[in-house]
């Protein structure tokens, strides 16, 4: 049974748990104190939101995201899809990203893609399903899972801030790679999304800053 991460006291709980199952991540845990858990928007929303701010800087994202939830009411995948393209332009959307949002929003409407079910998959064929979207990377897989369908086990392997603090807080000599924090992750399972807000936490330690969308 996938868990979710819902509330504080379940991602605290999650967190106990992992520093019992790995010793190694008790003086993490004493650095960082508790994480605070962070959820975004879910279904359609959250995904868009997302889409939207893939390689902008935070603020062209959020000027963006907002002249697209101005226009739309109610944004939903119904009103993308039937919204003309240049119109979609003129909110500052790239061709890429409009293909993409209206893409996931016939998948949508033809129910051949459902974020129920993907919440409650597992973490590994959910992270295939969003990747075999269009415009639809690892990295926005992962962070959509993990922060908007709160899925416990979902693991951003190709993340660098998680990297980075998983080489300073295991002693590794380089930073591991997105195909190296996988099995690094294993031990973890089904917990790696829990094991994520504690190395975002690490990192945000170690390097005084923010290592991932909030």
């Amino acid at each position: 049974m996938t868990l979710h991460l819902d509330s504080q006291d379940i991602l605290e709980d999650a967190i106990r748990d992992l520093v019992r199952q790995d010793t190694r991540l008790a003086p993490i845990l004493q650095v960082t104190g508790m994480p605070a858990l962070r959820r975004r928007e879910p279904g359609f929303a959250g995904l868009a939101h997302i889409v939207c701010g893939q390689q902008l800087s935070t603020a062209s994202a959020a000027a963006i995201w907002g002249r697209v939830q101005a226009a739309f009411d109610p944004f939903d995948a119904d009103a993308i899809r039937r919204a003309r393209a240049d119109r979609l332009g003129r909110l500052g959307l790239s061709a890429a990203k409009i293909k993409t949002l209206k893409h996931i929003a016939r998948e949508l409407g033809a129910a051949r893609l459902n974020f129920d079910v993907l919440a409650n998959e597992d973490a590994d064929a959910a992270h295939a399903t969003l990747t075999a979207l269009p415009g639809i990377g690892p990295w926005t897989a992962d962070v959509y899972l993990l922060f908007c369908l709160g899925h416990g086990d979902a693991w951003p392997a190709g993340d660098l801030a998680v990297q980075e603090a998983v080489k300073v807080g295991l002693g590794l000599a380089t930073r591991p790679t997105a195909k190296q924090m996988m099995p690094l992750a294993e031990g973890w399972r089904p917990l790696r999304g829990a094991a994520a807000h504690l190395w975002w936490s690490y990192y945000r330690v170690i390097k005084q800053r923010e290592g991932v969308v909030g």
